[in-house]
């Protein structure tokens, strides 16, 4: 039964490595994506540093998004 599994009438060599692959893609893409993502977050708070305290206040009272990307950056150092 696990054979046949495996083997898939000979066609299984095909199956098992396009989904090996397809595993491994989205892992890389996985990876490069959130190397960006961290990068930009970086970069956004040291931005954000720069700024006076109001002008820092100003923007994170407007954005949720900005407050989130600071709270998870924070979490990281």
């Amino acid at each position: 039964m696990i054979s046949n599994l495996l083997t898939m009438n000979g066609y299984g060599i095909f199956v098992w490595s396009s989904f090996a692959i397809t595993f491994l893609i989205c892992g890389i893409i996985y990876y490069k994506t959130r190397k960006t993502l961290k990068k930009y977050e970086k970069k956004f708070a040291k931005e954000i540093q720069e700024l006076s305290t109001r002008q820092q206040k100003t923007v994170l009272e407007k954005s949720k998004v900005a407050s989130r990307i600071l709270s998870s950056y924070n979490k990281t150092i």
